[in-house]
Parts: structure tokens; sequence; C-alpha cells
């Protein structure tokens, strides 16, 4: 197309905190542990929200002022790195040839700070969020485009980007996985927000002890000395990528649902649990798996509370793991909603401080990275993020963000990320990721799209589309047909711009 959008890089600065500490803790190594190091390899973390603009300036009213909008934005992102100070160095590390082994760590006090990016693009909310998958173009609001953890020894540990959109405003934020779990990224969030819009103290600031298993730490090595042993690049094959949503009562009934056919009177099913076993159940039948090949469904479980004694939620780092049902795909779809569902439960339930610490020993004597390739297979379903998080809560001034969005980062062919809805009140977005055939037969499956909501709330707020096109446009009878964004090959990619850039202006220069 000829009148293509292409994303305009506006400015880039540094940002360090307000008040620069001379506290010990900023100056001594900031040590990685287990569960940190094995995901060096593995992509940033890279979420963000959208907001629309005071509608003040499209009423006409008065102007919403961009450059003082970002300069408060900017001092309330100095002030939160004040409490989240290890996000301001880079990674470093200590190679001990005779041992051939590397000691990873965070240098708090090295670096140029927090990367933060004004960018723009001419296309409205309406562009982003009515097509009925994610356009591409999304995955150019956030910096750090496909790099590895790792990528933290010469890459800032966090950049903010802001994209002003025509009728809106993108803050998107990439946040080293090395360094957070998605527990401690959307806590910095939640921070950030607080003191961009309150002078009051903080009440829950992140904790940075460090937590080791017995018996390691503080300082944990892996058995490598040349990156090239242990990191490999990732790039993922052709996806869609779509975001499904259903409303607190249509999860109420698939709860009750598969608590009665997996016989748990006590209601131990939960929402999530049972949306997951319906999400797995849908992708075994669009894969159209053999009967007797093997089929995990993986969720990521949070560890603080799980531990004994339990960790506070505020512990700034990576206390996750993987709770995994297995079966076979003929088993998975012969047996009920509520058999699967029992199967996610007690993977969850089994999830205890013993096996935790059992997992933690195996690792440190065989140190290994998940590497993104080898990570999932053509069977398998993985369920990270968690509709827990406070996700709209944060409004730096704009009012409630109108929809949440992902970046590049960590997609694969049967990628599921999880959200709150925008309604609230128990309401759940799952952001999917599948290869076309597979994502066209899960748009014909009875069973999960009966409970999918076929009306996007946010969209019939904004009334970005009448009540009668979103319904036809997510009908399970419309053949999928890409969005004129996604099919124009002419859109130049941030990272391109933003190379160029680079070369021509020094760090700190705006």
């Amino acid at each position: 197309m000829a009148n293509s959008p292409r994303i305009k890089l506006v400015s880039e600065c540094f940002i360090r905190p307000k008040l620069e500490t001379n506290s010990i803790n900023t100056k001594r190594p900031y040590y990685l542990a287990p569960n940190d190091l094995a995901l060096l390899s593995a992509h940033y973390i890279q979420k963000g929200l959208l907001y629309t603009k005071p509608p003040s300036i499209t009423q006409g009213e008065e102007q919403f002022d961009v450059e003082s909008f970002l300069e408060r934005l900017k001092g309330s992102l100095a002030r939160a790195l004040v409490q989240f100070y290890p996000l301001v160095g880079q990674l470093e590390t200590e190679i001990n040839e005779d041992q051939h082994s590397s000691l990873i760590f965070v240098d708090c006090s090295k670096g140029p700070g927090v990367r933060f990016i004004h960018a723009g693009l001419d296309v409205t909310n309406s562009d982003i969020l009515s097509p009925t998958d994610v356009p591409q173009i999304v995955q150019s609001f956030f910096d750090h485009d496909r790099a590895l953890n790792h990528d933290g020894h010469i890459r800032p540990l966090l950049s903010v980007q802001v994209t002003e959109l025509i009728d809106g405003i993108f803050i998107g934020c990439s946040m080293n996985h090395a360094v957070c779990d998605g527990t401690s990224f959307w806590h910095f969030w939640n921070i950030w927000s607080q003191l961009h819009t309150s002078d009051r103290a903080i009440a829950n600031p992140p904790i940075h002890g460090r937590w080791f298993p017995g018996g390691c730490g503080p300082g944990v090595t892996l058995p490598f000395t040349d990156p090239g042993e242990f990191l490999k690049r990732y790039e993922a094959p052709k996806l869609r990528e779509r975001i499904f949503h259903f409303s607190s009562d249509l999860l109420l009934k698939l709860k009750k649902k598969a608590n009665a056919e997996a016989g748990e009177a006590e209601g131990n099913i939960s929402s999530f649990q049972a949306v997951s076993a319906l999400a797995w159940r849908a992708i075994t039948r669009a894969r159209c798996l053999a009967p007797n090949r093997k089929t995990t469904c993986n969720l990521d479980a949070n560890l603080r509370h799980r531990l004994e004694p339990p960790w506070p939620q505020e512990y700034f780092g990576n206390l996750i793991w993987l709770a995994t049902a297995a079966s076979t795909a003929g088993e998975l779809l012969e047996q009920s909603l509520g058999w699967a569902a029992r199967l996610l439960n007690r993977a969850v339930a089994e999830l205890t401080d013993k096996q935790i610490h059992g997992g933690f020993d195996t690792w440190i004597q065989s140190p290994f990275l998940y590497h993104m390739d080898s990570f999932f297979d053509s069977s398998s379903v993985v369920i990270g993020s968690s509709p827990r998080f406070n996700v709209y809560g944060n409004e730096f001034g704009l009012g409630k963000a109108v929809a949440v969005r992902s970046g590049y980062a960590s997609k694969y062919p049967g990628k599921i990320t999880a959200y709150p809805g925008f309604e609230g009140e128990g309401s759940m977005d799952l952001e999917i990721c599948l290869p076309p055939e597979s994502m066209r037969a899960l748009e014909l499956d009875d069973e999960f799209m009966a409970v999918v909501t076929q009306g996007a709330p946010i969209l019939t707020k904004l009334k970005l589309v009448g009540p009668g096109s979103w319904k036809e446009q997510t009908s399970t009878k419309v053949e999928h047909t890409e969005e004129p964004i996604q099919q124009n090959r002419e859109i130049l990619p941030i990272s391109s711009v933003r190379s160029l850039f680079y070369q021509s202006k020094e760090p700190g220069e705006t």
C-alpha cells in the first residue's frame, strides 16, 4: 500500500533514579538465583497498555499536551527506580577458566539507566482493537525486539516505549525476564502508576533479598565460559494471535460444570483451571493429534506462597515453576472437561515446598537453560501470566486502559497468555498463538466457542464497532482474512528505524 503506516521515532533518552543512592545494596553484586539463570536464553517480558487520549482532545475543548505528560511520566519513572534499582544496571559476567564456569549477576551501578522512547504512529485505537487477530504492528510498540535476556550485558534491563497514536497512547515495557517474573513485572507497573498520581509513600515496596535453595548461593555459577555454549536465538513460525474474551457469568457456569464432572463437591477447581482445561482440549482437537500422542498443559505457577516459610508477593525476581498435567490426546478428548480440569488442579496442588526444592536441587546438579525452540512441542500448551495480576489499575492519569497487549517475545504454537478482562468482576482474556490452520479449527470448535463471549465489552464502550458488526466479525462461521495492516509489507519496523537512530546519537542524547 502506498500510504502504509510507519513508526516514527521522536526521541530517546535514559532515566536514572531520581535520588541516586549510595546504599551498599546498589554497590554490591545483585546475584541471580537458579530460576533467574535458567531464563538467560529466553526473551524479555514485553507487555503494555493502550489508553485513549483524554476526551477533551476529541471534543476540541483543550489540547492534550503529550510533551507535558511524557515529562511527568519520566519523573514518576525516576522515582519508581529508586525502589527498583536493579533495573538501572546491566548484567556482568565473571569467568573462571580453571573451573570452566561463569558467574552472572547484575551490576546495579553499570549502564546508562532505563531507556525511554517516544514514538508516533498514524493509526487509531480502532485499528488496534477491531481486527479479529492482534495486528503485527503491535510488535513495534516494544523495544528489545527478539532480544534474549543474556543481551542485558549490552542492553538496558528495562526499556519503556510510549507510542502516540491518533487517538490513543500505548505504554510498552520490555523488562529482562532473568531479573523478574510476571508478578514482579506488574508490581513495578503498580508502583510506577501509584507514584505518577500520588505523593504518598509506597506501602508495599519490592523486596530484593535473594531466595536461593538450601546449600547454594549467593553466587550460582553456570558450567560454561562462552555464551555460544548455552544461548540459542529463536524465530517464531508463522502464527495467528487472537484474544478470546470470557465473561464472568460464562466462566462461573464453566467452573460449576468442571467441578460437577470432576466430582469436586467443595468446588476446588478454579475458573482459571476450568478455562485452561477448556483451551487444552480445544487446541488438542484443533491439532488433530493421533490418539496415542502425549500432550501436556503447563501452567506458570507463583511459588512465593508455596514455599515454607512463604515469601512475600513483593519479592523481586523469578519465583515461578511449571505445573504440568499430561495425558494422551485420545484420553483427554474422550474424558470430560472436569476430568482435564482435575488433572490441572492436582498438578498445581502437588507443587509443594518439597517438590520445589527437589526440582532446584536437580537443576543445581546439572544446570540448564530454557531454549524457546525446545521449550514446547507441537502437542503442548503453555499458559503464562495470570488473570489475578493488577493490570487495569495502572492509569497514569489517563483513566483506565482499554486493552493490554504483548510484543513478539515468547510467542510459539500453543502459547497462551492469561489476562484479567477489561470489565473485571472475574472476567478473563486468553491471548492464544497458533499456526493459521490450527487457529481456524479452534474458531470452529463448538465446546470452546460456546464459552467465548461474542462481543468485546471495550469495543462496545468505545463504540469502535456497531453492536452487530463485532458479532459477525468473531462468528465461528466466518473464514479468517488478514487485516490490511498485517498484509502491508511496507511498514518499517521500529527496530530498523532504531538501529539507524542509535548509530547517529550518543547515549543519553534526545
